[in-house]
């Protein structure tokens, strides 16, 4: 079974789906962009879980490419899968750190038992990577990646956003 792609144009925390992907900074206790509305729209609920985590696994933080589960709190998911995009460098490849993201986010996915997943454009945004790149990598790892996920909804800010998915999407 293939993975249906759809894109939205819109706010991820007002997707109903099974998980929502957050581009999540590694501390994971909030922060701005997609992160930031997340934490806010989801309630106090999300960062308790991840304080939980970071006192039970995640110490440190969690790490670049990396993904974990917590509660969606009040978004109309089950689940929010924080997943730690890499920033952009001009100087060092790191596109196997983004693609990361997207293949350990369907793999939590999975083991979730989700069949509905929205993600934003991870590393996107204040992490600086250039868009039509991040849509490339994004909709080329999905393709590319075994899951039993039914729909990757990528939920794009803007219409710049959305037309570099769109380009990529086909």
């Amino acid at each position: 079974m293939s993975t249906h792609l759809t894109l939205v144009q819109g706010d991820i925390t007002q997707q109903s789906v099974d998980a929502i992907v957050n581009a999540a900074n590694s501390s994971l206790l909030g922060g701005g962009g997609v992160d930031g509305a997340i934490h806010r729209r989801g309630g106090p609920e999300i960062l308790a879980a991840c304080r939980d985590l970071r006192a039970s696994h995640y110490g440190k933080g969690l790490p670049t490419g990396q993904a974990v589960a917590t509660t969606a709190g009040r978004l109309d998911a089950r689940w929010v899968i924080h997943t730690v995009g890499p920033r952009w460098s001009a100087d060092t490849d790191r596109s196997d750190l983004l693609a990361s993201c997207y293949r350990e986010s369907l793999r939590v996915a999975d083991e979730l038992g989700a069949r509905t997943v929205a993600f934003p454009a991870v590393s996107a945004g204040i992490y600086g990577w250039p868009m039509d790149d991040a849509a490339r990598i994004a909709v080329e790892t999905v393709r590319a990646t075994e899951t039993a996920v039914e729909e990757v909804r990528f939920v794009l800010f803007d219409e710049t956003a959305y037309e570099a998915f769109a380009a990529h999407v086909g």
